[in-house]
């Protein structure tokens, strides 16, 4: 049994497409097996998506975790001044982020492999992440407390965390981490929370 957040998928590929209109800009998706909601854009990772607030400093953003893509592609699509570095653990998932990439004429990012940060060169001003709760708890600390390091000063640090899923211990370890914690916003049931470097 392979699961979303590993690196190899023996599930055998049945690609579909669809289209969704995210931050008001029309985009289409391939998706497949073995990768983290693929029917549709799930929920949080909507509600994250519409909540991020782009500032003028932000200028180089991480999508940890990314997946197809929907987080990284549409705010490149929207922000053309964002540099968007898109990656997984996950290589079917890091192939569809790709063709979804060229497929959105995006020129402002990249999509490539990387285990949690330990492919990661860069500091960034904003990282993004709907953590892949599945996991386990370690690995989504893992993501606060390593990403960290990788944020500029003024850097922020958002995720999408429902409340049964460990929305209030989420907060409480980036409060211990960062000294700060914002809930963004609360929607059925899910938190979008900031930090900030």
């Amino acid at each position: 049994m392979s699961h979303y957040y590993t690196s190899n998928l023996e599930t055998k590929s049945n690609v579909q497409k669809f289209t969704v209109t995210l931050r008001g800009e029309p985009l289409t998706f391939y998706t497949d097996h073995g990768v983290f909601s693929k029917q549709a854009i799930d929920f949080g990772t909507r509600l994250l998506i519409e909540s991020y607030e782009y500032q003028a400093n932000h200028r180089k953003l991480l999508d940890m975790g990314c997946g197809y893509g929907p987080i990284g592609i549409s705010l490149a699509k929207k922000f053309s001044n964002l540099w968007v570095d898109m990656v997984d653990v996950n290589e079917r998932a890091l192939e569809l982020c790709e063709r979804n990439r060229l497929e959105n004429g995006i020129e402002n990012g990249r999509v490539f492999y990387s285990d949690l940060y330990a492919k990661i060169e860069d500091t960034y001003d904003v990282i993004l992440t709907n953590p892949p709760i599945r996991a386990g708890k370690n690995i989504v600390h893992r993501i606060f407390e390593e990403g960290y390091h990788y944020l500029n000063e003024n850097g922020e640090l958002w995720v999408v965390i429902r409340k049964q899923q460990g929305a209030p211990s989420a907060k409480k370890k980036l409060e211990e981490i960062f000294g700060n914690c914002t809930v963004v916003t609360r929607d059925s049931g899910y938190y979008v929370l900031k930090s900030v470097k």
